[in-house]
């Protein structure tokens, strides 16, 4: 079963929902699933420690998960533009695997969620792709041709889906769409470049 990694970080569930949308289309499409993982968070002060396990949701990440994952979904609230600290701590954190091309040549995607429509959507997922150049990661776009990425009034970019949470954590039908896309996109590359199924 060859399976796609959806890493993300979440502060108010709007990017958790996201990454459960994209485990749908990832999980449509036979022989392959979904592995959800997410990261702490860190202090500004000092890195928090934290247990191996949250108390809800997804596991936490760990340098394994990406290891053996046959394609890379990665997601996170825009911060001032940016992706998150916590998922940035945990990216700064991948040296071994980028010296060992352990994720060279493997489909990835990213992801985000911000509180207003202009709080920095489409910065934030070229922020998180570029780490995943840099570890020779195939970047999947939105494809041009999907009708939610050209009819929504919300969340949606090119360069991955989006989400305008404003106060809301739940995503509109275009939202939900485009997640559902990406995975399944992540999916079909992943059994494409052999990943097995």
């Amino acid at each position: 079963m060859a399976s796609i990694l959806i890493v993300y970080y979440s502060r108010n569930g709007g990017t958790a929902n996201m990454a459960r949308q994209i485990a749908r289309g990832v999980e449509s499409v036979s022989g392959v699933e979904a592995v959800l993982r997410t990261v702490p968070e860190i202090s500004t002060v000092c890195e928090k420690i934290a247990d191996s396990i949250p108390e809800s949701g997804a596991p936490y990440a760990s340098m394994a998960d990406l290891k053996n994952c046959d394609g890379l979904a990665l997601g996170s609230p825009t911060h001032f533009g940016n992706m998150a600290a916590a998922l940035k701590h945990f990216i700064d954190g991948t040296t071994a695997l980028w010296i060992s091309g352990a994720l060279s040549g493997k489909p990835a995607g990213v992801f985000t969620s911000s509180s207003s429509m202009h709080g920095g959507q489409e910065s934030t997922l070229l922020s998180m792709m570029l780490p995943l150049m840099h570890h020779g990661m195939l970047l999947m776009s939105m494809p041009c041709n999907e009708i939610a990425l050209r009819e929504t009034a919300s969340g949606g970019t090119p360069y991955g889906p989006s989400h305008h949470a404003g106060l809301e954590a739940d995503l509109t039908e275009h939202e939900k769409r485009l997640c559902w896309v990406l995975g399944e996109r992540l999916a079909k590359t992943a059994l494409a470049l052999g990943a097995a199924p």
